[in-house]
């Protein structure tokens, strides 16, 4: 990784971990596998803060921590790369316990459980659909109808502006929101 620190894929460490490389990674992984609209990739990481910011407009009273799960649920794919959901499908258990490992490890890395069963799941799973919804209509174009076949129907208004910006700007705005999420570590060792 940029930070000098080598993560181990079969056996990943949360010493090994450190946030601004996955913002700087998912800042420059395309979500899509490209195929949108604009000037610039909309990447994971701009994905992530849409998911969060659809969490937050559901789920109003959530848990910081949730909140904070919201915004890094993808972040196995700053190492894995945004596999597409049917290769995903054709590669198998293998790559969802490689990608549950990874994201276990990321989750103690920022000083929260690696038990991903304590995270609601399922309601990040719906604002992760939402979000795939608004970015399959606006960036991919896909017919409203159609991705409402994919990933059924929003229930809320987009809450952000999905203009696919550079990676530079995705990777500062990422670390602000892991920033507001995360209380001040007194005392710690990182983060």
């Amino acid at each position: 990784m940029l930070s000098g620190r080598r993560l181990d894929l079969a056996d990943p460490s949360p010493f090994d971990i450190e946030v601004e490389d996955i913002a700087h990674g998912l800042a420059r992984v395309a979500r899509w596998n490209g195929q949108t609209k604009g000037d610039h990739a909309f990447s994971v990481a701009q994905h992530s803060l849409l998911v969060l910011a659809i969490f937050e407009q559901l789920y109003p009273k959530a848990r910081r921590e949730d909140r904070l799960f919201a915004l890094l649920h993808d972040g196995a794919e700053y190492v894995v790369g945004d596999l597409i959901s049917p290769f995903k499908a054709l590669v198998g258990t293998s790559y969802k316990a490689l990608e549950a490992r990874l994201l276990s490890a990321i989750m103690m890395s920022v000083g929260l459980g690696g038990d991903l069963a304590s995270y609601p799941q399922s309601k990040i799973k719906r604002a992760d659909r939402i979000a795939a919804y608004f970015e399959a209509t606006e960036l991919a174009g896909f017919s409203p109808e159609e991705a409402g076949r994919f990933f059924g129907s929003p229930e809320i208004a987009c809450p952000l502006d999905l203009e696919p910006r550079p990676a530079t700007d995705i990777k500062t705005a990422f670390l602000e929101r892991y920033q507001a999420l995360t209380p001040a570590q007194t005392g710690a060792p990182r983060r």
